[in-house]
């Protein structure tokens, strides 16, 4: 969402030449930009896609380090405000300091992040990799708060060697990227993010997703119709917070420098109620994912909505406008033909219940739901 839509990058129609100024970019041939917002929606598609089906197995996971962390309403309703001072925070950075210091500070910090985030992505897929004969060692990494009875866990984090092993291939990616700041290494970061985020983020219910999107829905038009704070922070802010393709790829190959853009918010938020709807799809035991199904094709139409309106505008797009309504519209429409919005609007994430007596973490979720 830091970038609401994909950016056409390349130069404004009917620029008059003037000799002070530097040489204008070529504008993107017609298959160019084809290819580039293509491969932004199919980029798209994956963690959303992939996200969802790791999800059911993340909520049903007694691992205290793959526990998903549960929004609440109450979270909802004050996530556009904190995304907005956040935003606002970025902004006056980048106008007070120095670019270069601040996206320093930044790329050591995702760097990290990045690392861990895609090492979680590829982990069980190299799992299956490993031969059966692989000397595989248990670890767990503890930290502890006080001593005794009043002894508090701060940190309870479980690792094998594999683990350390996607930990050694994530990092020459991270290497990699803060060498080079290459678009590809940027987007195996976006991917990543995309992709722990849909895992990892569940909404509680229905309702708090109809508050997240319809919340972030106002904040991504404000800021990108009502202010120029969200398209500059994004094209100064050097971080994987968005997946790029080149649209001049097929004439400057991989070193192409002319990108089209999209927010990683404008995938992990829709891509959170997605996984949502595919878990009350399975929650209904029908043997049928009709909900999610309908909603990842009301997020493909709304994101191919926001591409076509943005290369007619010949403006950047807050994505969440044509997104939240079609992926909230479609799945609503859907129940209300199947009479079956009472058991939507009813449905109430049962997993994190069931494991509070057996999970020493699930504290905090208990009280999360107390105060809803």
């Amino acid at each position: 969402m830091e970038e609401a839509a994909a950016l056409n990058g390349s130069a404004g129609p009917g620029a008059s030449p003037s000799p002070p100024a530097p040489a204008a970019r070529p504008p993107a041939t017609p298959e160019g930009m084809a290819l580039a917002y293509g491969s932004l929606v199919l980029m798209a598609l994956l963690p959303i896609f992939f996200g969802a089906l790791r999800s059911v197995s993340c909520a049903k996971s007694k691992n205290s380090s793959e526990m998903p962390e549960t929004i609440t309403s109450r979270d909802a309703a004050r996530f556009p405000i904190v995304a907005s001072c956040t935003l606002l925070g970025l902004y006056l950075f980048f106008k007070i300091f120095s670019q270069e210091y601040i996206n320093l500070l930044l790329s050591m910090y995702f760097f990290v992040l990045g690392i861990l985030a895609l090492s979680h992505t590829i982990s069980p897929m190299m799992n299956r990799l490993f031969p059966a004969n692989f000397p595989n060692k248990q670890y767990q990494l503890l930290f502890t708060q006080g001593s005794g009875e009043s002894k508090e866990e701060i940190v309870n984090y479980e690792f094998d060697t594999k683990d350390l092993v996607c930990l050694a291939l994530s990092s020459v990616v991270g290497v990699w990227y803060l060498l080079r700041k290459h678009w590809i290494a940027n987007n195996l970061f976006g991917l990543a993010f995309s992709l722990n985020g849909v895992e990892l983020l569940h909404l509680n219910n229905v309702s708090t997703g109809c508050i997240l999107l319809g919340g972030l829905f106002i904040y991504d038009v404000f800021w990108v119709f009502g202010t120029n704070v969200m398209v500059t922070v994004a094209k100064s802010f050097e971080a994987p917070i968005k997946l790029v393709f080149p649209q001049d790829l097929l004439e400057k190959g991989l070193e192409a420098d002319n990108f089209a853009m999209l927010g990683l918010g404008d995938i992990v938020i829709p891509g959170i109620f997605i996984a949502l709807l595919l878990r009350f799809d399975i929650s209904l035991k029908k043997n049928t994912h009709t909900y999610f199904y309908t909603s990842f094709v009301a997020y493909i139409f709304g994101l191919g909505l926001t591409i076509f309106i943005m290369h007619i505008f010949k403006h950047a797009q807050p994505a969440l406008l044509y997104l939240v309504p079609a992926c909230i519209g479609f799945p609503l429409l859907v129940a209300l033909a199947k009479g079956e919005v009472t058991e939507m609007f009813s449905y109430e994430e049962s997993s994190a219940p069931k494991e509070v007596p057996g999970a020493p973490k699930e504290e905090p979720t208990a009280a999360d739901k107390k105060e809803k």
